[in-house]
């Protein structure tokens, strides 16, 4: 699906709120979410709230038949609040403390996610019979932003969690995750393999699991490419057809970047341009802490495209944030260029940005509000 900003531009020209803003089309967020359940036919998707919680968004997807992927009984309360069915929501974050899981099920919720001993023994105790994935740690190819060693277990362990799991009563599967914003399709054959052999074990011991959850990480395109939705789905369906060779198990996917990043722009201002170390330097009025979290580290690349008109040349730049923070710097290594006779109150685009920034926004660092979300379209608000 190409991204097509135009209804966003719209806005922008008769509204010109002020910045920095991101505007989210809710039309373009409902349409990636029946090409991606097209893509997977059969399949349980669950939209992982944490990339864009807008209530817009969240009833865009209702009306698409989406479900949620929700990471605490906050997530969870706003889904209820848009009439998502507690039957269509997973808590996917293995951290969790025994009174939410106590909350979750309270409210209906019965598909869980768990990789510690621990965890597993409370699932079993605050939510009987509830089905539960046994998240696997994977020896994949690195994403743009790896979760490294924080979630997952070995997969010797698993099997004992998918044991343990069937002694306290509930119903194990296997789950795995190859990290956000991954361009490598050979990540998730990597990761079926290591769940089918998990499969088999299980069965040996008298335990036969059904669910297979994907977890999330499909890409979406910034600077540069990634491949293209049906490249990930044929990865996947060629897999499974090869692990799974009796019959493929349900699937579950926690899609969240890729429902929503191509249907954001965020519009920012230079607040300064300065020479530093023969360099020079482009302060915008958005950064690391009320944004572009996922700039740290230079991780995620984002387009940036000057609105104004400009004549002469373009030369490159350093990009960094608002804040007194040193760390409030976006890009020195990544190479930028824009054009030489940008200055004080020019206005920049970031298109792609509808994931990961108004939710990675600081409440008030420096004073600086929440980035403001307009959403247009069908179920806009702006």
């Amino acid at each position: 699906m190409c991204a097509d900003f135009t209804r966003i531009h719209r806005f922008l020209e008769e509204r010109d709120p002020p910045t920095p803003c991101l505007v989210v089309d809710t039309d373009v967020v409902a349409a990636r979410a029946r090409e991606f359940g097209a893509a997977f036919p059969g399949a349980l998707i669950r939209y992982a709230v944490k990339a864009n919680p807008a209530p817009p968004v969240l009833d865009a997807l209702v009306a698409a038949g989406i479900g949620f992927d929700v990471a605490g009984p906050a997530e969870l309360e706003l889904c209820l609040g848009r009439g998502a069915d507690p039957a269509d929501i997973a808590y996917g974050n293995p951290i969790k403390k025994p009174r939410d899981i106590a909350f979750a099920f309270g409210r209906g919720v019965r598909e869980f996610t768990s990789d510690a001993p621990a965890d597993v023994d409370h699932l079993g105790r605050y939510a009987p019979g509830s089905a539960v994935s046994i998240r696997v740690v994977l020896d994949a190819p690195d994403s743009a932003t790896p979760f490294g060693r924080k979630f997952g277990c070995a997969p010797a362990e698993a099997l004992d969690l998918v044991l343990r799991a069937a002694e306290r009563g509930l119903r194990p599967g296997i789950a795995f995750h190859v990290g956000s914003q991954q361009p490598d399709v050979t990540a998730w054959p990597i990761g079926i393999a290591a769940a089918a052999k998990l499969f088999g074990e299980a069965a040996a011991h008298g335990v036969a699991m059904t669910r297979l959850n994907l977890g999330g990480g499909f890409a979406t395109t910034h600077r540069t490419a990634v491949p293209p939705l049906a490249a990930y789905a044929s990865a996947i369906a060629s897999a499974l057809d090869t692990s799974f060779p009796g019959g493929r198990p349900e699937l579950l996917l926690e899609p969240g970047r890729v429902l929503v990043a191509d249907a954001g722009l965020l519009r920012t201002e230079v607040v300064l341009v300065a020479h530093r170390d023969e360099r020079r330097w482009v302060y915008l009025d958005i950064g690391r802490y009320n944004g572009l979290a996922e700039a740290e580290n230079e991780a995620i690349a984002y387009r940036v495209e000057p609105v104004d008109a400009h004549d002469g040349p373009d030369g490159p730049v350093v990009l960094a944030g608002p804040t007194c923070d040193g760390d409030d710097v976006l890009y020195q290594r990544t190479p930028y260029r824009l054009p030489v006779s940008l200055g004080s109150g020019d206005r920049l685009d970031l298109p792609g940005t509808g994931a990961y920034t108004a939710s990675y926004a600081s409440v008030a660092f420096n004073g600086i509000e929440p980035l403001r979300t307009y959403c247009i379209g069908r179920w806009g608000d702006a």
